[in-house]
Order: C-alpha cells, then structure tokens, then sequence
C-alpha cells in the first residue's frame, strides 16, 4: 500500500476547523497563500506575463511595424529568463513566456497578419479552460495536480481528503468559467477588431481575470481541510522500519 492509497489518516495539526485557533487558522491561510504564489509565479511572474505583450502592442500602436514589435517582444523574453538565469532564480515562468511569444512571433511573421501574435495565446487559453472544466468533470481537478506536489500531498486529496478534492474542484471550475469568459471577449475582437484594439484589450485582461482565479482558489482551500503530507509520511515509514530492523538485530545478536 502506498502512502496515497491509505485509509485517512490524521491531519495536519494546522488543519483550519470549526471555531478553531484564530492564528492557527491565519497561518493554514497563509501557507496556502505562499504556495499559490509559488505555483502561479507571484507578482514578478505577473509582470513577465504582460511585459512582451505590452511591449508589442505599445511599439506596433506607434509605428504599425510587425517585425519590429514582434522582434521587441521576443528580446524582451529573452532579456526576462537571462536575468533569471543570472539571479539562479527559478526560470519555469519566464520560459513559459518565451515559448508564448516565440510562437506568436512565428505565427504572425508566417501569415503576415500582426494580429496573429495574439492567435497561438488565445488558443492555449481556450484550451486551458476547457482542461479546467473537462479535469473537474472527470474527478482528477487539474488544480489538485498542479497544487498537490507544492502542498507536498501528490494525489492524496483524491482518495484520503474529500473535503480538499471538493476545494480543488470548485477552483478548477472556477479557473475554467473565468477562462471561458476571457476568450469569449478575445475571439470575437480577434474577427473584428483591428490589431491595437485587439492587444490593448489583451494586455488590460492579463491580470484581473487570472487574480480572480487565484483569489477563488485561496478561498476554497483556506477552508478546505489542510494537505496530507506524503513526503513526511514516507520518511515517518522509513524511520519506522529502520527502527524495527535495529531492533531484530539487536535481538539476534543478544
């Protein structure tokens, strides 16, 4: 049996419950506040979000130059994950970053039209909702698999913390539907609107709608019951049975 397959066990001690300990319950919040900041990248990952974009739609608003904006944008990115990289900082945002505006690049220079920057972004957006969505449905909330490792709980929540699946659940949803929106103001500006209306509009839903989402997911789990740590467990079975084999020599030896 492994550490995620087990019956319940008991929680963490900082576990939030019903007229509870007021800072035992401040601290479970923050906790989960940290680790979402940690999975989703913080405020500097927030800017690394929109600094590229910005930049394009700012330069092609001035002077309606593709390659300029496009090759502005990328330098940029690349400018983001070096000083990472320089700083030994944790680099996964900032590539993903690069990949997004590298396709946009590649996109937009093949097909000629500026607005297909945008296009390849859209896409994976729209994907990631319907992932959201699809993952709840299906049981296996992309959210849990995202945040489970961060929580140091894996795929506990899924058979041992019903109340923490029901958490992961309703912010998968949430993280969906407000995905869903976002892409049903961008799709049609894309058909309609020209380049900088389009980018602008972009640029101005980076943020919020992604704060909303996290702020949803912090209010789920600050009331959900507190993570299983497997990690703690599996070295709690180790030590055990560590113990237990000095204990047989010992014996034999006696």
């Amino acid at each position: 049996m492994t550490s995620t397959d087990k019956p319940a066990a008991t929680t963490d001690p900082s576990t939030p419950a019903p007229g509870g300990d007021p800072q035992t319950d401040a601290d479970a919040k923050a906790v989960t506040e940290a680790a979402l900041f940690e999975a989703f990248g913080g405020v500097r990952g927030m800017v690394e979000t929109v600094v590229p974009g910005l930049l394009f739609v700012t330069i092609f608003t001035i002077n309606k130059d593709l390659h300029v904006s496009a090759i502005a944008a990328l330098a940029v990115s690349l400018l983001l994950v070096a000083v990472r990289l320089i700083r030994r900082d944790t680099v996964k945002h900032a590539f993903s970053g690069v990949f997004g505006v590298a396709f946009g690049v590649v996109f937009a220079m093949m097909t000629g039209n500026a607005k297909d920057f945008y296009l390849p972004g859209m896409l994976y957006t729209l994907g990631l909702a319907v992932a959201y969505i699809g993952t709840s449905a299906a049981g296996v909330p992309l959210i849990g698999l995202i945040l489970g490792p961060v929580f140091k709980e894996n795929l506990s929540w899924r058979t041992r913390n019903p109340g923490r699946k029901a958490a992961y659940t309703k912010a998968s949803y949430a993280w969906g539907f407000i995905l869903l929106a976002k892409c049903a103001i961008l799709f049609p500006l894309y058909w309609w609107a020209d380049t900088t209306q389009l980018g602008w509009v972009l640029v101005s839903l980076k943020i919020p709608p992604f704060l909303l989402a996290v702020y949803l997911t912090w209010v789920f789990l600050a009331k959900a019951p507190a993570p299983i740590d497997v990690f703690a467990e599996m070295e709690a079975e180790e030590e055990a049975e560590r113990a237990a084999k000095a204990a047989r020599s010992a014996r034999e030896q006696g």
